[in-house]
């Protein structure tokens, strides 16, 4: 069955209530896990940067934006334990090896290595060595870029699934290119997941199924109006609800590919299957 996580990022702007509304819908639609993002933004980003400005509901500068649209670990806590109650599983992308040695305590069951971090060696080896399933995103990548990740996660004998995906927000659907997906499973013999990204049309995701997607993942939101440049990338909660539904609708038609005479055909077989001579 394909493996569908509701990416809320940082779609919550900092609201725990906004982020257990988002989880009530993945959890409503019947999806698999939800995600979220941890960056260590004051070591992450230049101080040229973050002082920056940039107008946003905290204040006049990037810090201002980034740093109240990050939940501290105190909030993940929270989102761990809410998480629990509503019987869904959830991870992180982590940006900075500082929060992913701090994610850790939640001994989540999965990782996630999002585009921007896939040259990312010294944090590429850090997850890796965790050795639980990790989805890895392949935006604004070659596949040199690719195959060097992969090889890490070899080494360390961690389980991966690779995500391809195009890194605009929104992306358009000429750019959607999905028989990436068929491309990356011959080269590296595993599992590859679609990650969508697209203003509008949950198609993609499920034309992603058809090709042989093994996850996917679709940014949500409660509302796309909300603060922050994912919103447009977003599903609302009726788009996801569709989408799951369409995934699963899809993963029934395709079947497991092994040819057989159904229970059924039997009937059909006795009266339309004569003896020949």
């Amino acid at each position: 069955m394909v493996f569908i996580t509701a990416e809320i990022g940082t779609n919550h702007v900092g609201s725990i209530d906004i982020a257990k509304k988002i989880i009530d819908v993945a959890v409503e639609t019947g999806c698999d896990a939800v995600k979220f993002q941890k960056k260590d933004v004051e070591n992450i980003y230049s101080k040229e940067f973050l002082d920056a400005y940039l107008e946003s509901p905290w204040g006049t500068t990037q810090r201002s934006m980034r740093l109240n649209r990050e939940f501290s670990l105190e909030q993940f806590k929270e989102i761990d334990d809410y998480c629990r109650t509503k019987k869904i599983e959830w991870y992180v992308s982590c940006w900075d090896t500082k929060s992913q040695i701090e994610m850790r305590q939640f001994n989540t069951k999965y990782n996630k290595v999002a585009s921007a971090m896939l040259t990312h060696e010294k944090l590429l080896h850090l997850i890796a060595e965790e050795r639980k399933h990790t989805f890895i995103s392949t935006g604004m990548s070659t596949i040199d870029d690719v195959e060097k990740a992969v090889n890490i996660f070899k080494k360390h004998d961690c389980p991966f699934e690779l995500m391809h995906t195009n890194s605009s927000y929104p992306s358009t659907l000429d750019e959607a290119n999905l028989y990436v997906i068929s491309e990356l499973q011959k080269k590296f013999k595993c599992k590859v997941g679609y990650s969508g990204h697209e203003k509008s049309a949950y198609l993609v995701c499920v034309c992603a199924v058809m090709l042989g997607a093994t996850s996917i993942e679709r940014h949500v939101t409660i509302d796309r109006t909300l603060y922050g440049h994912d919103q447009a990338a977003s599903l609302e909660p009726l788009g996801l609800r569709r989408l799951v539904r369409d995934i699963r609708t899809v993963d029934k038609i395709l079947g497991d590919g092994k040819k057989r005479i159904w229970d059924s055909e039997l009937e059909t077989v006795k009266k339309l299957r004569q003896k020949f001579v």
